[in-house]
């Protein structure tokens, strides 16, 4: 049984939990937290709940961490720290900056001689395995990414930690007519702030400047800055009545051709629609960390990606019994 670690008991977090449940071969362990261990209350019974700060006591008891905080400015700082310390799993996903996230977290896990898997997730994540799987089969096309309708966890957060801001949601939205195009394999020239625009729903602290937060908003690197950007301000009772759903989802497009003179065309879509993205996302992690259990008992040490992960270690089945329910 794999003894699991969540650090960060937000959306995400929670979502993990869900998912540890249904696991017949994981158990949680810890949930550790910044805020004050009394405040937390899990639904796991008999689960300990920590001082992140004394995460370090914690070596030889955890398997596999989960790290569940946001990557606008919690998960480039934890994975490099407790990836020298646990084996860990991140949900990193400012797409921009993963190289060199897996550069520094990579560093930190040889030193500490544990294994690393970050920006495990669905977009990066499934996502990535979808592009990966089209390009090899159609290596003459194109591939187009579309995010949503929906609501999108790490944007949101990246939101909540601009200084005035009380809550916020951000909701990624397709273009129809870009959608249209890259069906037919004509996209090839659109970038993704083309394809996309957000909407952004803020809660602003009374006396705050709105035009500052909606200024930091629209010019933010790696999330907002290349996409038409909406920002609404609204009041507390409105998100909480309007803006309560964690719907999310997307779809990858590839066309490509086929055939001696290229004469046959082909289209793979893979999409996911979800109900709720941090449970989803949740569920994502933990196979991941199944699989990063089985990869560090072979010796595995350094940062991986869920490129680097074979299929069959994210699931609990044997092989003969994967090869006879699945194959």
């Amino acid at each position: 049984m794999k003894r699991v670690g969540i650090m960060g008991y937000g959306n995400l977090g929670r979502g993990v939990e869900c998912a540890l449940k249904h696991s017949r071969d994981m158990k949680l362990k810890a949930v550790f937290t910044r805020r004050n261990p009394d405040s937390i209350d899990v639904k796991t019974e008999g689960v300990s709940v920590v001082s992140a700060a004394d995460a370090d006591k914690w070596q030889g008891e955890i398997d596999v961490m989960i790290l569940c905080g946001g990557s606008a400015t919690d998960l480039r700082g934890q994975s490099v720290e407790y990836g020298g310390m646990f084996n860990i799993v991140d949900s990193f996903d400012s797409h921009g900056d993963i190289v060199r996230h897996f550069k520094d977290v990579d560093r930190a896990a040889v030193n500490g001689g544990k294994l690393a898997v970050i920006s495990a997730g669905w977009d990066p994540g499934l996502f990535s395995l979808a592009r990966v799987y089209g390009q090899a089969v159609l290596p003459e096309g194109q591939s187009q990414t579309f995010w949503g309708k929906g609501l999108s966890q790490g944007h949101s957060d990246a939101i909540r930690r601009i200084d005035g801001v009380v809550d916020a949601r951000q909701y990624t939205i397709p273009l129809e007519e870009a959608v249209k195009k890259a069906r037919e394999g004509k996209a090839s020239h659109l970038t993704a702030g083309e394809k996309h625009r957000r909407q952004c729903f803020v809660v602003a602290r009374e006396g705050a400047d709105r035009d500052r937060i909606r200024a930091e908003i629209i010019s933010m690197p790696n999330y907002f800055v290349d996409y038409e950007t909406i920002v609404e301000f609204i009041t507390e009772a409105e998100l909480v009545r309007d803006h309560s759903s964690m719907a999310h989802g997307g779809f990858v497009i590839r066309t490509g051709r086929s055939g001696w003179e290229l004469q046959e065309k082909n289209v793979i879509e893979y999409k996911l629609d979800l109900e709720s993205n941090p449970e989803f996302t949740g569920s994502v992690l933990t196979a991941v960390a199944r699989a990063v259990c089985v990869m560090a008992g072979e010796g595995q040490r350094g940062c991986r990606s869920m490129l680097d992960i074979p299929p069959s270690y994210l699931l609990p089945q044997t092989r003969e019994e994967l090869l006879s329910s699945i194959m």
